[in-house]
């Protein structure tokens, strides 16, 4: 699809076609990079996007269990380590 930039004060701006913006789940605010010469416009990321995913991984493996008898300092925090 070809566009018009559209003058706005200094800068140009682009409309963004309704369809694009609902099928990218764009809002009110998106993020913008340039990567290979084009512009990317996407929806800002979340911080801990993936997380749960990640946790539902882990009990799966096994790889979620305390570490119950594991020492809980090192030779470093006996030995060396002091308040001053």
């Amino acid at each position: 699809m070809k566009t018009t930039l559209i003058p706005i004060g200094n800068s140009r701006g682009v409309r963004i076609p309704k369809p694009f913006i609902e099928q990218c789940g764009l809002t009110e605010q998106v993020e913008m990079d340039v990567r290979d010469c084009m512009i990317l416009i996407q929806s800002p990321r979340r911080p801990r996007a993936g997380w749960a995913d990640a946790f539902e991984q882990m009990a799966r493996e096994g790889d979620d269990k305390l570490l119950e008898g594991q020492p809980t300092s090192t030779r470093w925090d006996e030995e060396e380590w002091q308040w001053k």
